[in-house]
């Protein structure tokens, strides 16, 4: 089971990076998609970040799962800073 969560995490470290492949679309540069595009992957990230945290808590502590906690970690503190971004009001 241990392994499976950590192919699990480390699949999630990748699906990020697929919002490049979107944006170079017309249709994904206009700004009610961009910004719910932008919301999914950011809700994604904080998502595998605490899922990634869990596992690494509860189940393996191994040395890939080190790594997929740091950067999901790091994908995560970029997902909450993207929602503030997002939702903050422009003065």
């Amino acid at each position: 089971m241990n392994k499976v969560f950590t192919s699990i995490c480390t699949i999630m470290i990748f699906i990020p990076w697929t919002i490049l492949i979107f944006r170079l679309n017309d249709w994904a540069l206009e700004s009610p998609t961009a910004k719910i595009m932008i919301s999914i992957y950011a809700v994604f990230m904080i998502f595998s970040g605490f899922f990634t945290l869990f596992t690494y808590l509860k189940m393996d502590r191994g040395a890939l799962m080190k790594i997929c906690l740091m950067i999901n970690c790091l994908y995560a503190l970029g997902g909450v800073a993207a929602i503030v971004l997002i939702v903050a009001p422009m003065s």
